[in-house]
């Protein structure tokens, strides 16, 4: 399984669609409560639920964990975790799986600069006060010196192509896969 971590607009999710379309990945389909952006695609890009559907899962204990970010809440559930899988999450999320000591799990947190990862936001018309909002909250979840206890590996996304940095995250897990068996 890769996980994949890191703020808004660094990469994570083109570079889920590429391993997903270039390498044969599954993408772990994580459950939220926001609203579905243009182009998405319920059950595909994210499980989009209710907050009284979500609440009912979280009594029902189907969740590994779950985050309140920007107002929306997001969850991890128990049926979706396998082999050759890949998932998108936030810091404490990484913690809880990564804590599980599973050595197929491997982590991959993605930097980008600032104004790169702006820009990006800006090029997929997310709103003004979004942008402003996650650039605000990333700064204070997202710290490197805080996440590198829990990640196995950091790349940085700035210059290389999505296909560039998707067959170098495979290559790495393919290798690491053969150096723990």
């Amino acid at each position: 399984m890769i996980i994949l971590c890191g703020p808004s607009a660094s990469g994570k999710t083109e570079i889920c669609k590429c391993l997903c379309f270039n390498f044969g990945f599954v993408k772990f389909v994580t459950t939220t409560t926001r609203l579905k952006r243009i182009g998405e695609i319920d059950d595909v890009d994210y499980h989009f639920i209710s907050k009284e559907d979500f609440f009912k899962k979280l009594k029902n204990n189907e969740f590994i964990e779950t985050v309140e970010y920007n107002g929306n809440f997001y969850g991890t559930e128990k049926r979706q975790i396998g082999d050759n899988v890949i998932l998108i999450i936030e810091p404490n999320g990484l913690k809880k799986f990564m804590s599980l000591n599973d050595p197929s799990i491997f982590s991959f947190y993605l930097t980008c600069s600032e104004n790169k990862r702006i820009d990006r936001m800006n090029f997929r018309q997310d709103l003004e006060k979004d942008i402003t909002s996650r650039i605000i909250n990333d700064r204070k979840n997202f710290e490197y010196n805080e996440i590198k206890k829990d990640i196995n590996f950091a790349i940085d996304t700035n210059t290389k192509t999505v296909y560039e940095l998707s067959k170098f995250i495979y290559d790495t897990y393919i290798e690491s896969l053969k150096k723990r068996n």
